[in-house]
């Protein structure tokens, strides 16, 4: 009797058969929720500094380490959690995100002293980590003829995130206090723990841990929930596919082939391994320029805010007249990724990645151009307006392109660690080009923001890979 032949199918055929669908969306929703916490917690600190300062007669020095120990914890947080999720699994990254950063978020409420709070939000940083593991896990669920688009889609939830924090300070601070503050931007941390139980792992690590028979319940429930079947056959690895079945279309090739070996070394050794060295060294200085150039923009909105009166201008406003237009700001300029993120949205899968990044860079180059002058007050917020806008855009589609370029066993890791070392960014960021603008030194400030573009574009365009369409390995 002749053996049977048993037809097989590769996760990325059977990705790309379910489609997009309703399992999909609540995969997003999820991963998003996760975004709109860290983001929530990141912009708060926009808020919380100067009130502190004054209960507490904090010096500047002081102040300034409320922000920066939140993305030291961050760089900390971005590797450890990474690593987490590449060895043990993406679920058991989201969960110890969400348990450090819910409890230690809503502690630092009830801090009795400077000391406790510094700590506290220290440990926050470390439970922020969870951009690049959230990116990483939905990643793995969509299929790679529309994945850039998916990609930026959810950058949307950092921006919602962003603009939730403005709105609510704008609420609380001038009717309670910073402490209401901390304990309600907590609540995004709390609910994506409560919902951990519904998250599944995904079936790209289940693959590559050897978990065949988890990985295909995992697309059956995908297949259940979209309405769809699965290819007839037993899903194999890529491994183990015949060139016939693993290549689908020419495009739609790996783009780090098996010759990156995880055995044997540890994760960080591997990134700087002679196939992914270049790559990795030019996506830290990409992170680490965005990072310094968004959170740049952000902070100069509450700086040149504040120190309008003193730099020259003859306006004289109430204290509280200047905390309102603090949160009109802000709020105004968070508004600004949305028409950013809808710019990436349309052009990421249409020029590809690098291509989409130069441009937007060069965009937020020629915004903060005329700052290097003193612009009035309206002029002001339009330019960082703009600014904003475009340098989200690019941050959304670094943090489309990090993940892909990375195969399986390192993607959670190399992603983060880049948004580790984008993390040093932030965390240099207040201490240089904010404190040219306390000192006054507006046009040594927006002069170093323009070198740093510079920089960073030339990194983009160094990029040995497109990964425009191709198949994440």
């Amino acid at each position: 009797m002749d053996d049977e032949v048993v037809p097989v199918y590769t996760l990325d055929e059977a990705l790309n058969h379910l489609g997009f669908g309703k399992f999909q969306i609540l995969v997003l929703i999820y991963a998003g929720l996760g975004l709109v916490a860290e983001a929530m917690e990141i912009m708060i600190l926009s808020f919380i500094g100067p009130a502190i300062k004054s209960e507490w007669n904090l010096s500047p020095a002081q102040e300034t380490l409320l922000t920066s120990v939140v993305f030291a914890g961050l760089l900390v947080g971005s590797y450890s959690w990474g690593f987490i999720s590449d060895n043990y699994g993406r679920r058991k990254g989201l969960l110890g995100i969400a348990m450090l950063a819910s409890v230690a978020g809503l502690l630092s409420a009830f801090s009795l002293n400077y000391l406790s709070l510094v700590t506290l939000r220290g440990l926050v940083g470390i439970g922020l980590g969870s951009g690049p593991v959230c990116l990483s896990w939905f990643l793995e669920f969509i299929p790679a003829t529309n994945r850039g688009l998916w990609m930026v889609v959810i950058s949307i939830f950092w921006t919602l995130g962003t603009i939730f924090e403005a709105a609510l300070a704008w609420m609380v601070m001038p009717r309670l206090n910073w402490r209401w503050l901390l304990a309600l931007s907590s609540v995004p941390s709390f609910a994506v723990l409560l919902l951990y139980g519904l998250a599944p792992e995904t079936p790209k690590y289940l693959c590559t841990a050897g978990k065949m028979a988890d990985a295909a319940h995992v697309l059956e429930k995908m297949a259940q929930r979209n309405g769809t079947n699965l290819p007839s056959g037993m899903l194999v690895s890529d491994e183990t596919a015949t060139p016939d079945e693993e290549v689908i279309i020419p495009e739609h090739t790996p783009l780090l082939y098996s010759t990156v070996n995880k055995s044997g070394s540890s994760s960080f050794l591997m990134l700087l391994s002679t196939e992914l060295i270049r790559t990795t060294l030019l996506l830290w200085f990409l992170f680490f320029g965005n990072s310094f150039i968004y959170y740049g923009v952000i902070l100069l909105t509450s700086e040149l805010n504040s120190e309008e009166a003193r730099c020259g201008s003859t306006l004289l406003l109430s204290e509280h007249a200047q905390d309102a237009s603090l949160y009109v700001n802000v709020f105004i300029t968070s508004l600004a990724e949305l028409p950013g993120l809808l710019l990436s949205a349309v052009i990421v899968d249409r020029v590809g990645r690098k291509i989409s990044m130069a441009i937007m860079s060069i965009l937020t180059f020629i915004f903060l151009l005329p700052l290097l002058t003193h612009q009035p007050v309206t002029l002001t917020t339009v330019l960082l307006f703009g600014a904003r806008m475009f340098a989200n855009g690019t941050f959304a589609v670094a943090s489309v392109y990090a993940p892909e370029v990375y195969p399986t066993s390192l993607r959670a890791t190399g992603a983060g660690i880049a948004s580790g070392v984008g993390r040093i960014g932030g965390m240099v960021c207040p201490l240089v080009s904010v404190g040219l603008v306390t000192g006054c030194h507006q046009t040594a400030a927006i002069f170093l923001l323009e070198v740093v573009i510079v920089l960073s574009t030339i990194c983009i365009l160094l990029f040995p890979f497109e990964t425009k369409g191709k198949r994440i390995d």
